[in-house]
């Protein structure tokens, strides 16, 4: 069964993309981290019961793909 489409709050989807233009601006790759850590902990409240966990790779991954989008 194909999995639904987030439903992200306007405020989760703005915090979002603020924090993937401070992910790819930031020159430390420790912070960077710690920006998708906290995204990552904000994004799993609207994984679903049976969606695997989010893992902070995951979310890197994600922004990165996203880049040019925001």
């Amino acid at each position: 069964m194909p999995s639904k489409p987030l439903d992200l709050a306007m405020e989760a989807a703005k915090a979002f993309i603020k924090d993937m233009r401070a992910f790819h601006a930031e020159t430390s790759q420790t912070k960077a981290h710690e920006i998708a850590a906290r995204q990552m902990a904000a994004l799993q409240q609207y994984r679903g019961a049976r969606e695997k966990p989010l893992r902070v790779t995951d979310v890197i991954k994600m922004s990165r793909q996203m880049k040019d989008q925001a």
